[in-house]
């Protein structure tokens, strides 16, 4: 089977997401009961080192597998991230490409990633940038002591996990395209912001949003904290 060009991928890929049936605040209680399971599972974590010094955090829950994709998957999830006021309003992404393991039959797999500098993050506010050519990744550490000590781990401005079958591990997001997912955004602030306007800190989170906002403001303090 030949693979598709790299633009046909991605218009694929939009236009199957677009003819997805839910409705962002199915998608956020998705996304927040995610990320709730997966920080309460006992040393089976994201280390709070690494949340406490992130920017950024994104969940993607039920990433899927594209069949008209050689190895690549598409989902869509919500990106907040660090201001002067606290944890961001979330900002609509899509993910689409690349191939980190739906694999032992799964049809879907939850992501979750961490920008953990400045640089990370201003791809983050731009409308799309690919994993592993633009900004670089590193699978990222599991356990309440686990540490991101390594080169690599300290090197990177993405660390990244996922979760397939319940078992949640370290995963490698490379070739990975992230996008503004503008549809979703207009569905949520009634207009197309920007993943810049929203992460800003300036606009205020919907109500569907509540509850993932404060889930993150559970598990991460406000401020963020430097090495």
């Amino acid at each position: 089977m030949r693979r598709l060009p790299f633009f046909a991928v991605l218009a694929l890929t939009t236009a199957m997401l677009r003819a997805q049936d839910d409705e962002p605040d199915k998608r956020l209680r998705s996304a927040t009961d995610t990320l709730r399971e997966i920080m309460t599972t006992p040393d089976r974590a994201i280390p709070r080192g690494l949340l406490n010094r992130s920017r950024c955090l994104a969940v993607v829950p039920g990433m899927k597998k594209a069949a008209f994709i050689v190895g690549g998957e598409y989902g869509r999830g919500y990106a907040l991230c660090r201001s002067e006021w606290g944890w961001s309003a979330p900002a609509p992404i899509r993910l689409a490409g690349g191939s980190f393991g739906l694999q032992l039959g799964a049809d879907s797999t939850d992501i979750v990633f961490l920008v953990m500098n400045e640089r990370g993050m201003t791809r983050l506010l731009s409308d799309k940038f690919k994993i592993g050519a633009d900004v670089a990744v590193a699978a990222g550490p599991v356990g309440r002591d686990a540490t991101a000590d390594t080169d690599i781990l300290m090197r990177a401005e993405i660390l990244s996990w996922s979760r397939t079958h319940g078992l949640f591990a370290g995963v490698s997001l490379d070739g990975t395209v992230v996008e503004h997912d503008d549809s979703e955004s207009k569905k949520l602030y009634g207009r197309p912001y920007s993943n810049q306007e929203i992460i800003s800190g300036d606009i205020k989170p919907p109500e569907a949003a509540i509850g993932l906002v404060g889930e993150v403001n559970e598990i991460a303090p406000e401020r963020l904290k430097t090495r």
